[in-house]
């Protein structure tokens, strides 16, 4: 049977008890023998609470039952710290994360995966789910690494509207979880331009407000392998941002202007507007005289603003960005090829993202979803052919 536990007001009443047989001459053994306890027992008792009263004795009491709530609390605090130090050299913003680091920190520390995850706001549910992605989720992610190999300088929501346009029905944070979980590079941000239209109204106060009220043309240069020079001309829409002609050639004069406007002015219609810089090409004045008898009339920049034809300048950088800088050209009639392939891929399937990500002049609708919400590349000819591009 196992001993009683005595109070403290009980050990204390029984102290007092022997002190009286001792004042009265009796010996210890004698007064142990009458409170039921063992001379080991008294003087143990004697030791921890001799010459307290019954009151500070359970005050006593109190002070230690605190004593201890006080260091499990510090004792508590200090594993939680000991739980964010660990945890704390990598952002926890997802609960895959999370998962990770609460396994390495039950390895590490000897904690209960409770403890963890209550520490770093985690739910147990969460934490012991097994993560199962979707039926698609393997033939979606080899389309868009694809579509990343293809267009190296594509960023994940230009993919996604690809995608769309292959028949994918997804949104673009799917997109954005499979690319960065690839390792897909999201290309660097082109730097903020200045202002488009000007406040004094100078000569970008027209703003274009349908296909064919504004045109903008510009040069660009680039180079053969062999190093030689060669010319592009740039004939944009700036209302639907259609590319009309890319005209490439060693040389390009004023004359070689007049010929790409005429071609496309017999198949298109003359624009209202045509805006330029003021290079040699687009002011002199056959140019010129030549506008102002089909009715065009010109919108030249303030000389040294080039953003003042930003159309024409985002296009140049797109066309530079994706084309020019990726491709060698080791003949001029080989660069004729791939630009022109060029034009018409960024004209009829490369998703713009000022038309909210669709085409300027695509060949055909758009075809409906399936119903399973998902599809493949591989399924797609027409897509497959764009690889011959490049």
């Amino acid at each position: 049977m196992p001993a009683k536990k005595h109070k403290p007001e009980e050990i204390i009443g029984k102290l007092r008890e022997v002190e009286i047989v001792l004042g009265q001459g009796g010996p210890t053994a004698e007064a142990c023998r009458r409170i039921a306890v063992s001379e080991q027992t008294y003087y143990r008792w004697r030791k921890e609470y001799g010459g307290l009263k019954t009151d500070q004795a359970r005050r006593m009491k109190d002070l230690e039952k605190e004593n201890l709530r006080l260091r499990r609390a510090i004792s508590d605090l200090t594993l939680d710290k000991l739980i964010l130090q660990e945890a704390a050299p990598g952002k926890l913003l997802s609960p895959a994360r999370r998962r990770r680091c609460i396994d390495q920190v039950k390895e590490v520390l000897d904690v209960s995966e409770r403890r963890v995850c209550r520490v770093l706001g985690q739910h147990r549910s969460t934490q012991r789910k097994v993560p199962c992605g979707a039926d698609d989720e393997q033939a979606l992610s080899e389309d868009i690494v694809a579509l990343a190999g293809q267009y190296g300088r594509y960023g994940y929501r230009r993919v996604t509207a690809l995608l769309h346009a292959a028949g994918w029905s997804v949104n673009h944070k799917r997109v954005e979880r499979i690319w960065r979980r690839e390792g897909l590079k999201v290309p660097q941000r082109q730097p903020k331009r200045g202002r488009l239209w000007l406040n004094d109204g100078s000569c970008i106060r027209l703003r274009p407000e349908y296909p064919g009220h504004v045109w903008a043309y510009d040069f660009v240069e680039a180079r053969t392998h062999d190093g030689r020079k060669f010319r592009i001309l740039i004939i944009i829409d700036e209302a639907s941002r259609e590319c009309l002609a890319l005209t490439v050639a060693r040389q390009l004069k004023h004359e070689d202007v007049l010929a790409a406007l005429a071609e496309l002015f017999i198949a298109r219609g003359p624009p209202a507007h045509i805006r330029s810089d003021n290079g040699s090409e687009f002011i002199a004045t056959a140019v010129q005289k030549w506008l102002g008898q089909v009715g065009v009339k010109t919108l030249y920049i303030a000389p040294g603003s080039p953003w003042e034809n930003g159309y024409n300048e985002s296009f140049n950088g797109s066309l530079r960005d994706e084309l020019l800088n990726g491709e060698i050209f080791y003949s001029l009639a080989e660069a004729k090829v791939l630009i022109e392939a060029w034009r018409r891929h960024y004209n009829t399937v490369r998703p713009h993202s000022s038309l909210g990500y669709r085409p300027p002049a695509p060949e055909a609708a758009t075809p409906p979803l399936p119903a399973s919400g998902s599809a493949s590349l591989h399924l797609r000819p027409a897509m497959a052919a764009e690889t011959t591009m490049h």
